[in-house]
């Protein structure tokens, strides 16, 4: 579960309120217009930002003052997910150990994490050695050795072409499934969130105005910064 009870924080000129319930193993996806705090909800969920006020509660516990370390969360960003000087295996390896020093049991994991994403045979490759999508994988393997119930992505997939995109989207979900995480991904592309997330929540000005199950939220009238943002009004 992951629960935002009224949590506030404020910079410059942005100030945000959310408030957000997800439940265990969903899938859901948060759209909205640039700008309007989607990137800020995952930080202060990860424990990147602290939050001014309210409460923000991951697998039941209250994480005030919980560093992002002892978080139940891994987290995936659009880039920057993979160290330029390791090969893919020790990439992932990092997910278990800063120091990479991994006993068997725990090669034998990181060695399954690459085979489930597909990168058994680039092990030893590069992260400059190989496609934009490949790098995205180690970062999902990342999360499979880390074993954190909940996963946050930051519009993993904008700069990938739509084919490679929907091709990370079906692994993502499968991840999901078998893990039964909570995920929780940013997306600009409404039509992503529909294939993706059986939940979405719409937020803009620094408030989620809307969460439902997907297919309900883009079909709702009511929302003038909901239509304007699908264009539709």
């Amino acid at each position: 579960m992951i629960e935002l009870d009224h949590v506030t924080y404020g910079y410059a000129e942005v100030k945000v309120s959310f408030s957000l319930a997800v439940a265990p193993s969903t899938f859901a996806a948060i759209i909205g217009p640039s700008g309007g705090g989607k990137s800020t909800l995952l930080s202060l969920i990860a424990g990147f930002l602290t939050p001014a006020s309210g409460h923000i509660r991951l697998a039941g516990a209250d994480m005030a003052g919980v560093p992002p370390a002892r978080r139940p969360v891994s987290m995936i960003f659009q880039d920057h997910n993979a160290f330029a000087h390791l090969d893919l295996w020790r990439n992932v390896a990092l997910g278990i150990s800063p120091s990479l020093r991994l006993d068997g049991a725990q090669r034998k994991l990181v060695d399954r994490a690459l085979e489930r994403v597909g990168l058994s045979a680039l092990a030893r490759r590069l992260p400059g050695e190989v496609s934009g999508g490949e790098r995205q994988r180690i970062a999902i393997a990342r999360a499979l050795v880390r074993d954190r119930p909940i996963l946050l992505l930051d519009e993993p997939f904008a700069a990938l072409g739509p084919a490679l995109r929907a091709d990370m989207i079906a692994l993502l979900g499968e991840v999901q499934r078998e893990r039964r995480l909570t995920v929780l991904i940013v997306t600009h592309d409404p039509q992503e969130a529909r294939r993706a997330a059986s939940h979405t929540a719409f937020l803009a000005d620094g408030r989620i105005l809307a969460y439902a199950e997907t297919e309900k939220l883009l079909v709702r009238k009511d929302l003038p910064e909901l239509a304007r943002y699908l264009g539709d009004g």
